[in-house]
């Protein structure tokens, strides 16, 4: 790989957003101003990346495990993604931003869903960075379902050979099919916390100690640097060997 090929964007960039609650406990204040604070700061990242030059752009926001919260932080949590889902629809739109709300939407409310649909149907024709906010997402989850799509469309009993990995990815959400480049974590944690578990095989990661809610633009730029500093083979050798 030469070091002109070695200075790239990444094309899909997914983010942890993690730390939320700490950032707010530092300052002694409740968990809830915490995670307002850190869906202020999704508008600032998003539009970053939209000027950087990053195609597709995936929060994780909620996870499939995150109902093991207590029912008062679940509830704040769930009112801020009704408040940005609705209250951010022409700022996307100016952008060009389109959107994709990716999980398992059925156990959210009936009037969240019907935000998440009014805001991807707003933003549909949009023709800049594809935006997916992951709400009530695992990533076992995602791969189950996707099988049992794919399984649905071969010819049954199905041969191993019938099986690809380009037809179990058509099944995977829409917006998130793309594999990774690059997957930031917020926080100081170095887990991947059930998050895109088929699209990162190969995603270069980047750990930072940073809070979500002060995670700048300036620190995405840094880390899409670092990304271009790296050396991706994909399981074949250096140049140099």
């Amino acid at each position: 790989m030469s070091s002109s090929s070695k200075a790239v964007l990444p094309k899909h960039v997914a983010i942890i957003l993690d730390g939320n609650g700490r950032w707010a406990k530092q300052r002694g204040l409740p968990r809830n101003f915490g995670h307002k604070k850190g869906a202020e700061n999704v508008k600032e990242i998003v539009r970053a990346a939209s000027d950087a030059g990053v195609k597709i752009l995936t929060l994780y926001a909620f996870s499939t495990e995150n109902w093991k919260r207590s029912a008062a932080e679940v509830r704040i949590l769930m009112e801020l993604f009704g408040i940005y889902l609705e209250s951010y629809t022409e700022e996307l739109r100016a952008q060009q931003v389109r959107v994709h709300i990716i999980g398992e939407r059925g156990d959210l409310a009936a009037g969240l869903q019907a935000k998440a649909e009014r805001l991807e149907a707003a933003t549909a024709m949009n023709t800049g960075m594809v935006l997916n906010i992951a709400i009530n997402y695992g990533g076992r989850t995602e791969l189950l379902r996707a099988m049992a799509a794919y399984a649905a469309t071969l010819p049954q009993p199905a041969e191993p050979s019938a099986w690809t990995e380009e037809g179990l990815a058509a099944h995977l959400y829409p917006g998130a099919q793309d594999d990774v480049d690059l997957l930031i974590r917020t926080g100081g944690d170095f887990r991947i916390s059930n998050f895109l578990l088929w699209q990162i095989s190969y995603a270069e990661l980047y750990f930072t100690p940073t809070l979500w809610p002060d995670f700048t633009a300036a620190e995405l730029r840094s880390a899409l640097q670092n990304f271009g500093r790296r050396e991706r083979r994909f399981g074949g050798v250096s140049e140099g060997g």
